[in-house]
């Protein structure tokens, strides 16, 4: 898995014909990176040699077999090619059935090859969820994959950026369905996987901020009960543990508690509580051109057996073979992974 200086890392390239290649080139053709990783990228050489014209980078391309026999070297592109795609088989911007075919092959060889031991962890662009379900792959998207290909069953989204660290107790599910999952079992876990995830990234103290689900969490039974029924019970059940745990705190305030550093994570009870603020602090668009001058964010899923780091946005097809994509979330997303494997202990993967 290389060593605790450069551990090797495969990097899904997500969507040929989205933004996905663009930005691993850009990030790629930064020294720093290669100073902390040994990168591997999983591509068809032709989506590669694609996305050279599109940036007009000049990468020598390395086919390797094996991740353990990369070069490391920056300047050069250490690739593992699945052999899905040739010329013609995708557009840039457009869903189709091959790129998505293509997206889902190599996030599975990426796992298998960290499952396996022959990398430290896996860092993922992004994928079309429309296009690899049209390639027959039923899955809500990334998270799903790997905890079918993992085996795992309990797991958390972790959203990192802005000075914002945020694990989710619900996420892909509708308002209604959040209220009846928000129970004690489900919330203590998600405890415990914040704690796992401050773990990660080399934390000490732990300090873990709950967010309240209704206006005020509650204001003691006066907007609702899930802070009653479940929240405030596996808060004292994480304190009885000895986990550093505040909470339920209102959600108005506890992302402004978190950036001013009261807490070292928050738990949200549903996506939208914890993306919207995470995006307000990591993301920022240039009003006179209306595109985003800054996409700082990591999507990474905590509880798995192996690392998984991913950027924080979508696959951008408006964007995609323009030469205009950021590369700053698939940077920080490396990076990030780099500290987990540097803090990684298996037998911590599943709490």
């Amino acid at each position: 898995m290389g060593d605790r200086i450069r551990p090797v890392l495969g990097i899904s390239i997500g969507d040929p014909a989205g933004i996905g290649p663009e930005i691993t080139l850009k990030a790629l053709d930064r020294a720093d990176v290669y100073e902390a990783c040994v990168p591997i990228v999983y591509a068809d050489k032709r989506v590669l040699e694609d996305a050279l014209e599109v940036t007009g980078k000049g990468f020598t391309l390395n086919p390797v077999g094996n991740p353990k026999d990369a070069a490391g070297k920056w300047g050069h592109i250490d690739y593992i090619d699945p052999g899905v795609l040739k010329k013609g088989d995708y557009t840039y911007g457009t869903v189709g059935v091959k790129s998505g075919e293509a997206s889902f092959q190599y996030v599975v060889a990426a796992i298998k090859d960290a499952l396996a031991g022959n990398t430290a962890g896996v860092v993922t662009g992004p994928i079309n969820k429309e296009a690899i379900n049209l390639a027959g792959h039923h899955y809500a998207g990334h998270t799903e994959i790997f905890a079918e290909y993992t085996n795992t069953k309990n797991y958390g989204m972790l959203l990192s950026g802005g000075g914002l660290n945020v694990i989710h107790v619900t996420t892909h599910v509708s308002m209604k369905q959040a209220c009846g999952l928000m129970t004690k079992e489900r919330v203590l876990n998600t405890i415990h996987l914040a704690d796992l995830a401050l773990k990660l990234m080399g934390k000490d103290p732990r300090r873990i901020g709950v967010a309240g689900f209704n206006a005020h969490a509650s204001e003691n039974g006066l907007f609702g009960d899930e802070e009653a029924a479940g929240i405030i019970p596996a808060i004292e059940a994480a304190k009885a543990e000895g986990l550093d745990v505040t909470g339920p705190v209102p959600p108005d305030t506890v992302f402004v508690k978190a950036l001013g550093r009261q807490f070292d994570i928050v738990v949200a009870m549903y996506h939208d509580q914890g993306h919207i603020p995470l995006k307000l602090c990591g993301f920022r668009m240039d009003p006179q051109t209306g595109l985003y001058a800054q996409m700082s964010g990591i999507n990474t899923t905590i509880g798995l057996p192996i690392i998984r780091t991913s950027v924080d946005h979508g696959t951008a097809f408006g964007k995609a073979g323009k030469n205009r994509a950021n590369e700053e979330s698939m940077v920080d997303a490396i990076k990030l992974a780099v500290t987990f494997a540097r803090n990684w202990k298996p037998h911590e993967s599943h709490p």
